[in-house]
């Protein structure tokens, strides 16, 4: 019986090892299974493999049944690694033969991701030699020792390095799934897939992965009305005293609040909220580039080419012609 039904979908598997983590399998069927075109019909097709098929333990006291082998791989147009307890073992610095034996029958070309500390396994396989790369920011230290030739940045959500991505801790691993949503279907199918998993629809990937004070105290003051005004005023110049006036604060206070509580500058902030602006509206709207600059506060279309090119590598033309929305 064949694995996968519809040959014009794209083509997900999530390949399972011992000790796996069941939170970061659950986020990938979730999430690329909510995935829809706007006819409702389901854009991913998603199956769960393991290099010897059988009883699966996980990090928890739950053990799964795969059935599926690792000649899936052979098939799929996506393969996720999720992390394994495995990658905290002292002596894990190698691959396993099954792992190694799996991982060969990826067809080059193939999109390659992993969650978490499943980039130790991208690494071992020598997936990610000069690649920029991350991982839970507490293995990132003993990840950049056993893998030197690895550029691990341990500050960010995920690294999108070509058909190579890597995602930090677990939660993280929701960030990268949407956007590999977005960069194959575009803002609109992401945010919709967001909505339906209740998560916030994009966290770029620069963000810091580690916040130091991610829950404001109860008394302090928080920055989240501003910057749900700000969402309402895109169109127009802010300025961080204008913002830091919304919150009765000081301009250096409301900085480094907004820090403490988002994880980046407001300046920072407000240029991503702009981005994903303009490409609902390049994706949703026929109005004309100027149009689409105005109304997401870049003002030209100059300055809105420059920060798409800077985003996402494409102009705003290129943009819209790949990723405008069935309507």
């Amino acid at each position: 019986m064949a694995v996968f039904t519809h040959p014009g979908r794209h083509r997900v598997a999530v390949l399972v090892r011992q000790g796996m983590l069941v939170m970061e399998l659950g986020i990938v069927h979730r999430l690329f299974r909510q995935a829809k075109s706007a006819d409702g019909e389901p854009l991913y097709e998603v199956v769960t493999c393991t290099p010897e098929p059988g009883q699966v333990r996980t990090d928890s006291d739950i053990t799964i049944t795969v059935d599926q082998g690792p000649e899936v791989l052979a098939e799929v147009d996506t393969v996720i690694i999720p992390a394994s307890r495995v990658e905290y073992e002292p002596d894990a610095h190698a691959l396993t033969p099954p792992v190694e034996r799996a991982l060969a029958l990826i067809r080059p070309g193939t999109r390659i991701a992993s969650i978490c500390t499943g980039a130790f396994v991208l690494a071992a396989a020598g997936l990610l030699d000069g690649r920029r790369a991350t991982t839970h920011w507490r293995s990132a230290c003993e990840f950049q020792e056993r893998f030197p030739q690895v550029k691990v940045n341990a500050d960010v959500l995920y690294t999108d390095d070509g058909n190579v991505l890597t995602s930090a801790g677990v939660a993280s691993g929701i960030d990268l799934c949407l956007h590999m949503i977005r960069c194959d279907h575009g803002a609109a199918v992401a945010n919709d897939v967001a909505r339906g998993t209740v998560v916030s629809p994009h966290r770029d990937g620069g963000q810091a992965q580690f916040i130091v004070r991610p829950v404001p105290e109860t008394q302090s003051s928080s920055t989240a009305a501003a910057r749900a005004w700000a969402l309402e005023n895109l169109h127009r110049p802010l300025t961080l005293r204008e913002l830091a006036a919304r919150e009765s604060m000081s301009t250096r206070t409301f900085t480094r609040r907004f820090r403490e509580e988002v994880g980046m500058s407001a300046v920072q902030w407000l240029t991503q909220q702009r981005v994903e602006r303009a490409r609902q509206l390049l994706e949703e709207s026929d109005l004309p580039i100027d149009r689409v600059a105005e109304e997401a506060g870049f003002g030209t279309a100059a300055s809105l080419r420059q920060h798409l090119q800077s985003a996402l590598g494409v102009s705003p033309s290129a943009y819209r012609t790949t990723f405008r929305s069935a309507v």
